[in-house]
């Protein structure tokens, strides 16, 4: 006869697989859905072309002493004069390589939305958080300066500010960020309302720690997934924002040019039928910004705490 006990039971010998970090889950997630790993692709495509544009650009656009007004207004598939070089995608009016052009206004175009993106989301971040941590007076004051920048377009204050500023790389930054900050600072204000309930950082502070490094290193970090989801989003409206500006003529200057500027320099040949000077482009933001916004877009469902399985 056989007699069970609790000594006698054995226990699985199987080990239990460690539990799955947020980090892993956002990664099996977001490459699990196909539109967002083509959006990936589509950026990190143009992140790169933007980076090694000096190395991969057939011509150097920029270069005058390069250029052959002959070449001008060539169409897609064409030779230069010499019969040395193939224009791909055509020149414009200037006679420069369009394929090259575009590489190096998508540098440009990335570089102002990415920096501006980037000082707009530390900005609003400390305002949203200042508000959310002191409350009162200051919450109030920053809110209302907050729904202020909010209530006007933002196209409309980015040409006041450029009207008064001037033409410049620096000065489109600028406006951008102005535009942009408002944005995060009532994201971060509604994440660290909800962080300030909780216990830690009552714990904080009946340790004595300072209000900087509360904020800074302890909110901050639990506050950053929809702010990266925000900031994700703002990179694809701060690009299309710098290429309407351009566009209109009161952004980057001719000698830095971005995408907009090369839709403009061909927008008065459209009827002429030199399509491609802004067709092409056109397309390359059209890519970037759908590249961005589709990785945004999965991100923002993926972080989402409904959402959360």
């Amino acid at each position: 006869m056989n007699t069970l006990t609790d000594s006698a039971v054995v226990a699985d010998p199987t080990p239990l697989p460690p539990p799955e970090t947020p980090w892993q889950r956002l990664r099996r997630e977001f490459f699990a859905d196909k539109l967002a790993v083509m959006g990936l692709v589509l950026l990190l495509l143009a992140v790169g072309v933007a980076v090694f544009a000096p190395w991969i650009s057939p011509q150097n656009p920029y270069d005058i002493g390069k250029l052959d007004i002959f070449d001008s207004k060539l169409p897609p598939g064409s030779k230069d004069a010499a019969g040395t070089m193939t224009y791909w995608l055509g020149t414009d009016s200037q006679a420069r390589d369009l394929l090259s052009a575009i590489f190096y206004g998508l540098r440009t175009s990335l570089m102002v939305g990415g920096i501006s993106v980037a000082a707009a989301l530390v900005i609003g971040s400390i305002v949203g958080l200042a508000a959310a941590y002191f409350g009162g007076w200051v919450d109030a004051l920053l809110m209302r300066i907050v729904d202020i920048q909010l209530s006007f377009p933002s196209i409309l204050v980015a040409l006041i500010l450029l009207a008064i500023l001037g033409k410049g790389v620096d000065k489109v930054i600028l406006a951008l960020v102005i535009v942009q900050w408002a944005y995060f600072a009532r994201a971060a204000r509604g994440a660290a309302l909800v962080e300030r309930a909780k216990e830690y950082v009552e714990a904080a502070q009946c340790m004595a720690l300072g209000s900087t490094r509360i904020l800074l290193r302890h909110m901050l970090p639990n506050c950053l997934p929809p702010l990266i989801v925000i900031a994700t989003i703002d990179l694809a409206h701060a690009i299309a924002l710098e290429s309407t500006l351009s566009f209109l003529g009161v952004g980057v200057p001719v000698t830095e040019p971005s995408l907009g500027m090369l839709i403009a320099n061909g927008f008065e040949f459209m009827l002429s039928g030199h399509y491609w000077i802004s067709f092409f482009p056109g397309i390359a933001l059209a890519l970037a910004i759908v590249g961005i916004n589709l990785v945004g877009d999965h991100l923002r469902d993926i972080l989402n705490p409904h959402n959360a399985h």
